[in-house]
């Protein structure tokens, strides 16, 4: 079972929108057994206090919250000692007044001035429905929907529209949260982007150190958003979920994948120092690069290809993991051989436009200084 709670500061805007909610998830094709922990059709009186009649009877709000408090909470009020024992003195109404409603009527309570005044007289009954027990989150008001998710459905199909579902039913002063298991799952996606992000950049890092250069390392990771894309689409194939599994097998496919750019950028960098242009260089390179690469991408697939297809005890939860990677290498090996050459080749381009802008605007300055006359040489007078 998964738990929505929903909490207000107003217990009767909670108690009037929590059930409306749990109708519309009744509703949702996606979810099932949705049950609520909110039974409001327990029996209860109020008590309405006419504050002006009381007060000018002398009677206060607090004195007539303690009389109903001692007839009704029985609490202790005092301990009697004895040589071997003590007894605690408790007041209360005895159990058949206790059960019945009437009696409310006979009850009174004293003034500041000694006299008994009849409850009835300063305060007015009403019955009424409520809550059996008033269930608390962080110290406020809750109510918690409970739901189970039909076969071959992920929680993050059904995530982003019970949260929509909230904003368009729940009042401003309403707040709705998962709990549980669903908490632990958002919890999990939340960091994992961050994550992702930090691993492409501190390969980036590595690269850039490695080749000191900045173009480079751009163009190894050019490999990246293909597999990527292939991972997703294998996920969604296969509908399976994005969870932390798929995420960690994401990570995984990109070091995998960029070893592809690597070694094509590597050769082609060799090439080029020994005068070959960029498009012999990096040509050069997917043809003697073509093998180790194939032979680590197969040697990949077959690694995770039993996790994909889902073998072995406990195989359902890690399926996410070789989907991701497998759909990802396959994906990216169609289109790495093909897109990392030609950014290489306009990256180099884009290099050597700058190496001649830069020359051409050194030149350019040793001609200014060049032609520019010199000062002329002021003579000390004659003496």
């Amino acid at each position: 079972m998964y738990q929505y709670t929903v909490s207000d500061t107003n217990i009767e805007a909670l108690y009037a929108s929590a059930p409306e909610l749990e109708k519309k998830l009744r509703q949702l094709d996606n979810l099932q057994d949705v049950t609520s922990d909110l039974q409001i059709a327990n029996p209860q009186v109020s008590i309405d206090i006419d504050r002006d009649r009381a007060s000018a009877l002398g009677l206060t709000a607090a004195q007539i919250e303690s009389a109903l408090s001692y007839a009704y909470s029985t609490p202790k009020i005092s301990t009697i000692y004895a040589t071997d024992n003590q007894y605690s003195v408790i007041v209360g109404l005895s159990p058949e007044y206790q059960a019945d409603l009437k009696s409310l009527d006979l009850l009174s309570v004293r003034s500041s001035n000694g006299v008994l005044v009849p409850l009835n007289t300063v305060a007015t009954l009403r019955q009424s429905v409520g809550p059996l027990s008033v269930n608390h989150t962080a110290q406020l008001p809750a109510v918690t929907i409970s739901f189970n998710l039909k076969p071959g459905i992920s929680l993050g199909d059904v995530v982003g529209k019970i949260e929509q579902l909230s904003k368009e039913t729940l009042p401003a002063t309403a707040t709705g949260k998962f709990q549980g298991t669903a908490q632990a799952f958002q919890d999990s996606l939340q960091g994992l982007g961050l994550l992702l992000i930090a691993a492409i950049l501190v390969i980036y890092v590595i690269l850039g150190i490695l080749y000191e250069n900045f173009i480079h390392p751009i163009t190894i990771l050019t490999s990246l958003p293909s597999a990527g894309f292939g991972a997703l689409i294998t996920l969604s194939i296969f509908h399976s979920e994005l969870n932390v599994y798929a995420f960690v097998g994401i990570i995984l496919l990109i070091g995998i994948v960029k070893k592809n750019g690597i070694m094509m950028v590597d050769f082609a960098i060799g090439a080029r120092k020994q005068g070959s242009n960029a498009y012999e260089a990096i040509y050069e390179a997917c043809l003697v690069r073509f093998r180790p690469i194939m032979m680590t991408t197969l040697a990949a697939l077959m690694g995770t290809l039993p996790i994909a297809l889902g073998v072995g005890a406990g195989a359902e939860s890690r399926r996410a993991l070789g989907l991701a990677v497998v759909g990802g290498l396959i994906f990216s090996q169609m289109l790495t051989l093909y897109i990392t050459p030609v950014f290489y080749v306009y990256m180099e381009e884009l290099q050597e436009r700058w190496k001649r802008r830069d020359i051409r605007a050194k030149e350019k300055a040793r001609e200014e200084q060049t032609i520019q006359p010199k000062p002329p040489v002021s003579l000390p007078p004659a003496r």
